[in-house]
């Protein structure tokens, strides 16, 4: 494939592909009548997408007001801040999306509109970034991308059920506005040196000073007798103490570039080229930066582009970077706080908007680079986690894995395979875990009813309860359902984009997800094809389902083969009927990141 999709020629190959996907869309379904005894794995799954409905229900009952307000001590700050609240149903959208009741859908909505409205209104006393509302312009005044991206999960997912939103549509162009040069009012990005220029960065543009211990904390708190903080601080003191050397926010990082999410949702829902180009712009210029520092990202770029320029030209410098090394107040303990993998975000969106494999390649480079810093002590293979003034530390016995999933996940290699840790889905994939589908959907089930107890157990009230305490009850668990029904990576706070082999769509009732009674199960991937099996559970009628190739439709589908039937299809999605009771093994063959994403519904493409 060529470096990157041309500008010149794009409008022509769109045209070519929606005519392409209108005519598969056109075809006659095709049929399945073979009956199939009704799998454990499809029992398992329906079950768990009930369970998962029920528990929002408690969740929601118990944590949130008929506004949508989170009931809890509205703060700023790190420890417990709004990204907290809303992070608590970031996972929402994708349970409806993968085929969960619309009330899913509706209680997010509500969540989403209420968290908006709450900490808009919400305002901070001493802190400067928020003394006129914590969120201005419905987004974040200004903070970290580790913390943009916990509170924006739900934000990111609600495209893949209701693109047509029109809400979500003008905050995903306003959103990306902030970050692309175009907003005037937020100027976080300089398009001379290709950087987002803070840390600390969001509606009202970035922090240009050196950030302090108050910044990070948020305003003054009672804690003993009140709050259990979750990261161990016993008092407003020690909060203040986990943040001191928070300073060195100036500059670009790593982590700023999971804000290409929203590049990829304005593209995806809006088809404007301009987003586009500045994701794989931004994300360009950090490959470059690679490039020039021996394959490895550095962790701070100066307001000029030079590498290291806002740390006195350490590229390992700054707040979270390779030697961001500090002391836990409670304990005097160091804790490594070396943030850096949060970049892989950029990368696998640029890949989304592109198909060009370099971006993974630049990621595979970093953890070759990595690999190469082994030493050997005390006999022992040791590999570094940090980096300072005097070289590498902090080793350990691991070698360097952070995006090692991904890099396989995207590239399909068998040499990127094998740095892949332990995976239970993988091995299965590769036919060595065959109980793997049934056991990971009855963990999930138990992770439900566990979370459902602690809500019933919380003895919390609101006025005792920070927004960490209500994310810490969020029921959902569906990361074995993106495994195995669509053949994608579980969604989470270093993983905010969704990455799927197969998406599916219920054209009867015109939504995202599988219709009533039908499971999948992926049980073989390959860099070309994708094997599921589809069982109609319900034994009395009909149930049709389209498949789409990917997320966001960024896979063609070549052709559907079950057992010797082979039907052609050349198009991002083909439309199955399943006969009541029966289920097949589709064999699809595929050509991976073969056109631009779209959050469009196969029946919405022009």
């Amino acid at each position: 494939m060529d470096r990157r999709f041309r500008v010149a020629g794009l409008a022509s190959a769109l045209l070519v592909a929606a005519l392409a996907d209108r005519m598969a869309d056109a075809a006659e379904p095709i049929r399945v009548e073979t009956p199939m005894p009704p799998p454990e794995w499809g029992l398992l799954e329906r079950a768990l997408l009930r369970a998962n409905e029920d528990a929002v229900e408690q969740f929601f009952d118990r944590y949130f007001d008929d506004r949508g307000f989170a009931l809890c001590v509205e703060r700023w700050g790190g420890d417990d801040g709004p990204d907290d609240a809303s992070e608590s149903f970031g996972d929402w959208p994708l349970l409806h999306a993968l085929g969960a009741s619309d009330r899913v859908l509706a209680l997010e909505k509500l969540a989403w509109e209420g968290h908006l409205r709450q900490f808009s209104l919400a305002r901070t006393t001493e802190v400067p970034l928020g003394r006129d509302g914590m969120y201005y312009r419905e987004f974040p005044t200004q903070f970290d991308w580790l913390h943009h991206t916990e509170g924006l999960r739900p934000f990111f997912l609600q495209g893949l059920s209701d693109p047509n939103d029109p809400d979500l549509i003008r905050r995903s162009l306003r959103f990306a506005g902030f970050y692309t040069g175009e907003d005037p009012t937020a100027p976080n990005y300089d398009p001379e040196h290709k950087v987002i220029r803070s840390l600390l960065n969001g509606s009202r543009g970035p922090l240009l000073r050196p950030a302090t211990a108050l910044d990070w904390a948020g305003d003054p708190i009672e804690v003993e007798g009140r709050f259990a903080l979750r990261h161990g601080e016993r008092s407003y003191e020690e909060m203040l103490a986990h943040f001191k050397d928070y300073t060195n926010i100036i500059g670009d990082h790593p982590q700023n570039l999971a804000s290409t999410s929203l590049g990829l949702n304005a593209f995806a829902l809006s088809g404007e080229q301009r987003y586009r180009d500045w994701v794989l712009e931004y994300v360009d210029a950090w490959v470059d930066r690679m490039a020039a520092n021996g394959g490895i990202i550095p962790s701070n770029v100066g307001l000029d582009g030079t590498i290291g320029g806002g740390d006195g030209g350490r590229w390992y410098g700054g707040v979270y970077g390779w030697a961001f090394s500090v002391e836990v107040p409670q304990t005097g303990a160091i804790a490594h706080r070396n943030t850096h993998a949060l970049g892989l975000v950029g990368f696998g969106n640029a890949l989304l908007l592109s198909g060009d494999r370099r971006y993974v390649d630049a990621w595979r480079g970093m953890i070759e680079a990595m690999e190469a810093q082994r030493r050997v002590i005390d006999g022992v293979a040791m590999y570094p986690t940090m980096h300072g003034d005097d070289g590498w530390y902090a080793f350990v016995p691991n070698p360097y894995r952070s995006g090692a999933l991904e890099v396989y996940y995207w590239s399909m290699d068998p040499a990127d395979r094998d740095r892949v840790p332990g995976s239970g889905w993988l091995d299965y994939l590769d036919g060595l875990s065959p109980d793997y589908p049934c056991s990971a959907l009855r963990a999930d089930l138990d992770a439900v009813r566990r979370a459902v107890q602690e809500i019933a157990d919380d003895p919390t009230t609101p006025d005792t309860r920070l927004s960490d305490d209500v994310l810490a009850r969020d029921p959902v668990a569906i990361g074995s359902l993106t495994e195995l029904m669509l053949g994608g990576l579980p969604t989470g706070n270093n993983r905010p984009i969704l990455h799927a082999r197969l998406r599916y769509f219920d054209p009867e009732r015109r939504r995202a997800g599988l219709p009533p009674d039908v499971a999948a199960l992926v049980d073989a991937m390959t860099a070309d094809s994708v094997s599921v099996t589809l069982v109609n559970l319900d034994p009395t009628r009909d149930h049709t389902v389209s498949i789409q190739g990917g997320a966001f439709g960024e896979h063609r589908l070549r052709s559907i083969r079950i057992g010797e039937e082979t039907t052609p299809v050349d198009g991002r999605t083909a439309t199955v009927r399943l006969s009541p009771g029966c289920g097949a093994r589709l064999e699809i063959a595929m050509d991976r990141y073969a056109g631009p994403p779209t959050l469009r519904f196969p029946w919405d493409l022009p």
